[in-house]
């Protein structure tokens, strides 16, 4: 029996009132009903790392912090990620680049996509940075994605995502495309553990 790969939607911004949570459940819910991944929702506002303290290199994977052990056995589990982020003065928030730079090998040779928003581009600068970042981590980055400008204009007044027809597009498109590499990596993975 194959088992679904473990997708991980990581909410990027920590600050009160963010429109990422909401974003972020309704990417969640999407990609759940797709029925392509098992889905894990992972808040970095909830993980609290702090910034970066460990004392040896990520990649000897020597973690002296308890919040690094159940970091790294978190992101272990995912076969993909989509990091849902907001754009902060044309790049993508502190709290992301601060829980890349925590791992190292975990990260490595899988499928990651972008959740996007904020107001006339939609995120799409902050997306940019985050490409470069997660390619040299060796992550595989996909091109489909979802850009949400103006977020406001999407929330309802309880708080939830009222996604639009480009939206839901953007966001199947993207899923199809983490599941067709989320195989292929995995057993790349397996082959060289």
């Amino acid at each position: 029996m194959e088992v679904n790969p473990v997708l991980q939607v990581i909410v990027g911004s920590t600050r009160p009132g963010r429109a990422g949570r909401p974003v972020a459940d309704w990417f969640r819910d999407t990609a759940a009903g797709s029925g392509l991944f098992d889905v894990e929702l992972v808040d970095l506002a909830e993980v609290g790392l702090p910034f970066m303290d460990e004392p040896h290199h990520p990649r000897l994977r020597q973690y002296v912090n308890a919040h690094t052990k159940e970091w790294s056995a978190t992101v272990e589990r995912a076969d993909a990620y989509v990091f849902v982020t907001p754009e902060y003065n044309h790049s993508f928030p502190a709290t992301i680049k601060n829980a890349l730079d925590y791992l190292h090998h975990e990260w490595q040779h899988k499928p990651a996509g972008f959740v996007s928003y904020g107001g006339v581009s939609g995120g799409t600068r902050a997306v940019t940075g985050l490409r470069h970042v997660v390619s040299t981590m060796k992550m595989v980055p996909v091109l489909e994605g979802v850009i949400i400008p103006f977020v406001p204009q999407h929330l309802t007044e309880d708080g939830t995502l009222r996604p639009s027809a480009e939206m839901e597009a953007g966001a199947d498109a993207m899923l199809a495309e983490l599941a067709k590499l989320s195989g292929p990596l995995r057993a790349m993975r397996q082959a060289h553990a």
